[in-house]
C-alpha cells in the first residue's frame, strides 16, 4: 500500500484503487504550507473525531471529489448540514464492507466538539482490512488495553499512531500502543504541528528501534510504501 503523509494526522492510503484521505488538516496547518489540498484526490474520506484539526478541509475535499465521509453518526449529520451528499455512519465496534475492503471503528480515548461547538459524538479510530494489506489508525487517543483487541484480531502491515503528547499519547505509550497491536511499522502521527506536541524525533526514532519497531516520520508530501 502506498501511504502519502499530508502533515499532522492527515494521510492517504490507496487500497484497491481507492484514495482513502484520513483527517484532512491542511489549510490551517504551516508546516504543510507545500501542499495544495484542492489537488488532493479522494474516494473516502474518514473523521476520526470531530475537532477543526481533523477535519478542516473535509467539507471542501469532498464536495470536489464527491468522496464519501466516513465517521461516527453525529460527524456524518454535521457534514450532511455543510452541503455534504455522500455520507456512511460508523459507531464503535461496528464495521462495514465497503468497495475497498472492511472499516471498522473502534475505541479511542479522547474528547470530540465540532468546530461550531456542537456535539462530535465519541471519538475513534479505524482498522481498515483489505486483500492489499490491513493498517490501524488510532486517531486522537490515550494508550488503552483496547488495543490488544486489535492485535488479537488483525494482522497489520502498519498502524498509523498519535505521538505529540500533551493532547494524545507521547512516545513511551506509543510504543506500547505498537506492541498491543503487534504493529512493528509504525507512521508517526499528530506531532510537531503546535508547541506543545513538540517532539525530539531523533530520541523518538531510538526509542521505537530499541523496541525492535520502525518508526516513520515522513514529511508533509512525502509517500513510502508498507
Amino acid at each position: 500500500m502506498k501511504i502519502t503523509y499530508y502533515g499532522h494526522a492527515c494521510f492517504a492510503a490507496q487500497v484497491a484503487n481507492r484514495d482513502l484521505l484520513f483527517d484532512p488538516f491542511i489549510t490551517g496547518n504551516d508546516l504543510a504550507k507545500a501542499i495544495d489540498a484542492k489537488k488532493i484526490p479522494a474516494d473516502y474520506i474518514l473523521i476520526s473525531h470531530g475537532h477543526a484539526d481533523h477535519l478542516a478541509d473535509a467539507a471542501d475535499i469532498a464536495k470536489r471529489t464527491g468522496a464519501m465521509i466516513v465517521s461516527n453518526y453525529e460527524v456524518t449529520v454535521w457534514f450532511n448540514k455543510q452541503g455534504v451528499q455522500r455520507t456512511h455512519p460508523l459507531n464503535h465496534g461496528g464495521s462495514f464492507q465497503f468497495d475497498f475492503g472492511r472499516v471498522k471503528f473502534v475505541n479511542a480515548v479522547h474528547s470530540s466538539s465540532l468546530p461550531d461547538g456542537t456535539y462530535g459524538g465519541n471519538p475513534g479510530g479505524f482498522v481498515i482490512e483489505s486483500k492489499e494489506g490491513s493498517f490501524y489508525y488510532s486517531g486522537d487517543t490515550a494508550l488503552t488495553m483496547d488495543m490488544k483487541l486489535i492485535g488479537d484480531s488483525t494482522s497489520l502491515a502498519f498502524a498509523a499512531l498519535c505521538i505529540g503528547d500533551n493532547f494524545t499519547m507521547g512516545i513511551d505509550d506509543a510504543v506500547k500502543a505498537a506492541e498491543f497491536v503487534r504493529c512493528d511499522q509504525v507512521l508517526g502521527l499528530h506531532y510537531n504541528t503546535f508547541p506543545p506536541i513538540m517532539i525530539d524525533s531523533p530520541a523518538a526514532i531510538a526509542k521505537f528501534k530499541a523496541a525492535r519497531k520502525h518508526l516513520h516520520l515522513l514529511s508533509p508530501g512525502e509517500s513510502r510504501n508498507f
